[in-house]
C-alpha cells in the first residue's frame, strides 16, 4: 500500500509512526514554546514546504486500516505542526483509530459524514470547514484552539464523551446556512464552547445535551439575525451564558428545556430583531438571569415555566413580554420594581402576568405585597376600559382602592364628618317640628346625614337652610358614594379569582 501511494519522506514518517500512535512533530518548536508561534502559526501553512507537507489521502487510508497495529500498542494518527493537502474525506466508514491532528494547516475540507470513529482532535488547527453529518464517535470531537473559515456541520451526530469548542474560532457569516450546524445531535458528556468566537447563526435546534452546555465567554456574531437558534433543544445540568458571553443578535430558546440552571450573564444586543432574547414556551427548572448590561432588544419570556428564577428588573428591556409565563419562586427587587416589570409588555395590558405575581406573593405569605400587586393590575386594566368605566374605576380607587384599601373609606368619612360637625355647629339647621324635637348635635346630625340610614334621627328632625342645604345633600351623596364603592370594593377582593 506504501509503495502505491509513493509516500514522500514526511508521509513516511507519519505511517511509519502510525502503529504505535507516536505523535510526529514537523514544526521547528523549542521545549515549553508554542507552535503558533511566527512561521509556526498554522495560519501561514500555504508557505510550509514539501518537507512539511501530507496528503489527506495518506491520513484516510491510515485511519481505515491500510497498516496494521504494533505488537502491544495502539495505533493513531498523531501529527502536529503539517500542512494536510486535499480533502479528508471518509463516506459511512467505520474507524478504528484516533486521529489527533495539532498546529496543522488543512487546505481542504474535513467530512466524516455518516461514519463511526473514535476521538477526532483537531486542536490549534485551521481549516476551510469540518462536515461531521450523522457521525457516531466512540469519544469526543474537539476543535478547540482551532480557526475554521466554513461552517462546522454537525447534524444528527452522536458524541459520547463531548463536544470541544474551546477558543474556536468559525467564521461562516452566511444568511442562511449556520456557521455551527448541530441540529438533533447528541452529546453525552458536556459540550463546550467556552470562549468560542463565532461569526454567523449557532443552530442547536432538537439537540440533547446530556452533560450541560457552556457558552461561558463565547462570542456569537450575527447581527441582525438569530446568533443563537437552540429551538426544542433539552439541556440536562445546566447551559451557561456567563463570563464574558456576547451575543449581537437574537438568542432564540424557544420550547427548550433545561433540567437544571439557565444562566445568562454578559452581554445580548439585538434591537433589530424582532427579539433580542426569544424563550418563550420553556422549561427551566433555575433561571437566573442578571446581564452585565440590559439586554438591547426586546425579551419575551411568554408561557415559560420556571421552578425559580432569579433576575434583577433593572436589566430588562423597556419591552417585556410575561404573558402566560409562571414560577413557584421569584428572587431579587422589590415589589415596586416588580409591578414595574410585569407592565412593560408591547402590545399593553396583561393580567395573567399580575395575577402570577400575586399568587407568588401569596405562596410566599406576603399577603400585602399581594394585594399592592392586584391593585396595579387593576389601575392599569382600567386605560383599557371606557370612559365609563374609567370614571367608575377612578371612584373606586379614590375612595377605598378597589377594595384593598378600605381604611381609604373612614378616612374619607372622618374629613368629612369634621367638615359637617362644624358647618352645622356654627349655622345650625332649623326644627321640622320645633315642639316635638330632641336638642341639636351637630356631630349626631352630619352622621346621620352620611349613612344610607339614620342612626340618630337628628336628619329627619331638622332642615339645613342657605348654602348648608347644599352642603348637607353633598354628604348624603357623599355616604351613598362611599357606601357603594366600599361594598363594591369588598366583593371584587372576596371573590374568588
Amino acid at each position: 500500500m506504501a509503495r502505491s501511494l509513493r509516500l514522500t519522506k514526511a508521509e513516511r514518517r507519519v505511517w511509519n509512526a502510525f502503529p504505535t500512535g507516536e505523535m510526529v512533530e514537523f514544526a521547528d518548536v523549542k521545549p515549553g514554546a508554542t507552535r503558533t508561534a511566527g512561521v509556526n502559526a498554522p495560519k501561514d501553512g500555504v508557505t510550509w514546504g514539501p518537507e512539511r507537507t501530507v496528503r489527506a489521502e495518506v491520513i484516510a487510508k491510515l485511519l481505515l486500516g491500510a497498516r496494521e497495529a504494533g505488537a502491544g500498542a495502539v495505533p493513531a494518527v498523531r501529527v502536529s505542526g503539517a500542512r494536510i493537502t486535499g480533502a479528508l474525506q471518509i463516506f459511512g466508514g467505520t474507524v478504528e483509530h484516533e486521529l489527533v491532528l495539532s498546529g496543522c494547516h488543512l487546505e481542504g475540507p474535513v467530512r466524516l459524514t455518516d461514519c463511526r470513529t473514535r476521538t477526532v482532535r483537531l486542536t490549534d488547527c485551521r481549516l476551510s470547514s469540518f462536515g461531521g453529518v450523522g457521525m457516531r464517535v466512540e469519544g469526543h470531537l474537539s476543535l478547540s484552539g482551532s480557526h475554521v473559515t466554513g461552517p462546522v456541520q454537525v447534524m444528527r451526530a452522536q458524541f459520547a464523551t463531548g463536544l470541544w469548542l474551546a477558543g474556536t474560532k468559525v467564521e461562516h457569516p452566511h444568511e442562511t446556512e449556520p456557521a455551527l450546524q448541530g441540529t438533533a445531535m447528541i452529546v453525552d458528556s458536556v459540550a463546550y464552547l467556552g470562549n468560542a468566537d463565532i461569526t454567523g447563526m449557532t443552530r442547536l435546534a432538537g439537540a440533547r445535551l446530556n452533560g450541560g452546555l457552556s457558552l461561558t465567554g463565547a462570542k456569537l456574531r450575527n447581527p441582525g439575525r438569530l446568533a443563537l437558534d437552540a429551538d426544542g433543544m433539552v439541556v440536562e445540568e445546566a447551559l451557561r451564558c456567563t463570563g464574558d458571553f456576547l451575543s449581537l443578535g437574537c438568542v432564540r430558546l424557544r420550547g427548550s428545556r433545561v433540567n437544571g440552571l439557565l444562566a445568562i450573564r454578559g452581554v445580548i444586543r439585538s434591537p433589530d430583531t424582532p427579539y433580542a432574547l426569544h424563550a418563550s414556551h420553556m422549561e427551566v427548572r433555575e433561571f437566573y438571569l442578571k446581564p452585565d448590561e440590559p439586554i438591547d432588544g426586546v425579551v419575551t419570556l411568554a408561557h415559560s415555566t420556571v421552578g425559580t428564577l432569579q433576575d434583577s428588573p433593572d436589566t430588562w428591556p423597556e419591552r417585556l413580554r410575561l404573558n402566560g409565563l409562571t414560577y413557584e419562586r421569584l428572587r431579587g427587587s422589590g415589589v415596586a420594581r416588580r409591578i414595574d416589570w410585569v407592565s412593560r409588555d408591547p402590545e399593553g395590558f396583561r393580567p395573567q402576568p399580575y395575577e402570577q405575581l400575586v399568587a407568588w406573593y401569596r405562596r410566599d405569605g406576603n399577603e400585602a405585597l399581594a394585594r399592592r400587586a392586584q391593585l396595579a393590575k387593576l389601575r392599569n386594566r382600567r386605560r383599557t376600559e371606557g370612559l365609563g368605566g374609567r370614571l367608575w374605576g377612578r371612584l373606586l380607587d379614590f375612595t377605598v382602592g378597589y377594595g384593598y384599601r378600605p381604611w381609604l373609606a373612614a378616612v374619607w368619612f372622618g374629613i368629612l364628618l369634621v367638615i359637617g360637625t362644624v358647618v352645622f355647629g356654627l349655622n345650625p339647621p332649623r326644627a321640622v317640628k320645633p315642639e316635638e324635637a330632641p336638642g341639636f348635635d351637630p356631630f349626631a346630625y352630619t352622621f346621620d346625614l352620611l349613612l344610607p340610614w339614620s342612626a340618630f334621627g337628628q336628619r329627619d328632625m331638622f332642615d339645613p337652610a342657605g348654602w348648608t342645604q347644599a352642603l348637607a345633600y353633598g354628604l348624603v351623596v357623599a355616604g351613598w358614594i362611599l357606601a357603594t364603592a366600599l361594598i363594591a370594593g369588598a366583593t371584587r377582593v372576596l371573590r374568588p379569582t
